[in-house]
């Protein structure tokens, strides 16, 4: 008698769209080996964030967060934001975003206004209009309630490259947009201000943990933030930790670069809210996305007034520098609060779902 074996095929997770070790596999592995060609001075197989071509900066997010309004924002302003930052931490300006909905049948158009009023004031507040997009209402079941896939263009202006030019007064430069590659030993890790504001914030309140009465998301465009920084010169990368948090963010930094970097834990900026939260839930605040705050390499000798300048900016006031890179080491590494070391590795997924 024989028994009949089925094959099951493997079925795609939620940590796979997570950002962290999961994500970087699948998109090697379904993506890339069908889309990874070589078009554009930064490419898709180069997993920026965003690509280059003919020096126009293009860049496209897909948002499906939930709850849809959370303490400090909604699935507006952070379809806004996330575009305008992804194309801003490259060293561009962003000049147009596209808009596109996807809402299930039954969803109510009073809570749609609001989230549409909420891109608009957010478009407003980076200087960055929408100027196209396309709607489809689906039937309901077929999704969650409502997602916003946002696309956005850039270009390159004479404050990157006066930056650029800045950083050559001390060393050579691998590429000539902010580029992960670009860090480089001794270079300084700056980073703007508090992070896991968002993760908590929306975890907390779609889990009733109540911590939301004190941690709100961070979502903002950061676009005229990086500009100020470009205006002191000596940037050589720039990224917003989203997915993944910190960790995943400087990890990246260290392997595309093959640079060590050192962190100093002490210099993190972690409000005692999110501490307190992520000490409850047993998570890593390293780990946990962000949506208004940017990850700066620079120059050594350039560092302070980059920093200095940072801290003038209202979303820069909790800024610290937390880190440098060298060429002692190969990966990451923390330096505890205790005096000791470990190991910072890239997360294998975001431990807080949904989040953007």
């Amino acid at each position: 008698m024989y028994r009949r074996i089925e094959h099951m095929a493997d079925k795609i997770t939620l940590s796979q769209g997570a950002g962290g070790e999961q994500m970087d596999s699948f998109i090697k592995d379904k993506i890339l080996r069908y889309f990874g060609g070589k078009s554009g001075e930064i490419n898709l197989s180069m997993l920026d964030d965003s690509a280059v071509i003919d020096d126009i900066v293009f860049s496209t997010d897909s948002h499906t967060v939930r709850p849809l309004i959370f303490p400090g924002g909604d699935l507006g302003s952070l379809s806004v934001a996330g575009t305008v930052n992804d194309i801003s931490v490259m060293g561009a300006k962003p000049i147009a975003l596209s808009a596109g909905f996807i809402v299930e049948e039954g969803f109510s158009e009073e809570t749609f206004e609001k989230i549409i009023k909420s891109m608009s004031k957010t478009a407003k507040l980076a200087d960055v209009p929408i100027v196209t997009g396309d709607t489809k209402v689906v039937e309901k079941g077929a999704i969650q309630e409502f997602m916003i896939n946002t696309s956005g263009i850039g270009k390159r202006t004479k404050l990157l490259e006066d930056n650029l030019k800045e950083v050559t007064r001390f060393r050579k430069i691998k590429h000539r947009w902010l580029t992960d590659t670009n860090t480089s030993s001794s270079d300084v890790i700056i980073l703007s201000g508090n992070i896991a504001e968002h993760g908590i914030a929306l975890m907390s309140f779609r889990e009733g943990y109540g911590y939301e009465t004190k941690i709100k998301s961070d979502v903002v465009p950061v676009n005229k933030l990086i500009e100020k920084a470009l205006e002191v010169g000596g940037v050589v990368a720039a990224k917003d930790p989203t997915r993944g948090g910190l960790a995943n963010t400087v990890n990246e930094f260290s392997e595309k670069s093959k640079t060590g970097i050192i962190l100093y834990e002490d210099k993190i900026p972690i409000p005692a809210g999110v501490r307190a939260a992520c000490d409850m839930l047993g998570i890593d605040p390293l780990e946990i996305g962000n949506e208004g705050k940017v990850v700066f390499s620079v120059v050594k000798e350039k560092a302070d007034e980059v920093f200095a300048e940072i801290k003038k900016h209202p979303l820069g006031k909790n800024a610290e520098i937390i880190g440098v890179a060298t060429d002692k080491i190969k990966k990451v590494v923390l330096e505890t609060t205790v005096g000791g070391k470990r190991n910072l590795h890239k997360p294998i997924g975001d431990p807080v779902p949904r989040i953007c």
